[in-house]
């Protein structure tokens, strides 16, 4: 991971916390899983899955521009 992948990480943490979710991080440490370095989406009152690739069972699977894209449709005056 880059200097730059890990400042965007941040920021969309800090954008996720803003809209009362969690950002996770999959734990994987195998660069040949499925789900290395991907991410979910989380409410962190519940701990259910918000936005996930819903196609597996365990969520993570998503990138961070999958990521970005989701919360900055859901921020704005509407949300809330």
């Amino acid at each position: 991971m880059t200097d730059g992948d890990k400042i965007r990480e941040n920021r969309l943490r800090r954008m996720a916390r803003r809209q009362r979710l969690a950002l996770q991080k999959s734990r994987r440490r195998d660069p040949n899983a499925w789900d290395y370095e991907t991410y979910q989406l989380v409410d962190p009152s519940t701990n259910g899955l918000v936005y996930a690739d819903f196609t597996t069972r365990f969520g993570y699977g998503l990138s961070l521009d999958d990521v970005e894209a989701f919360l900055s449709q859901s921020s704005g005056p509407a949300s809330g």
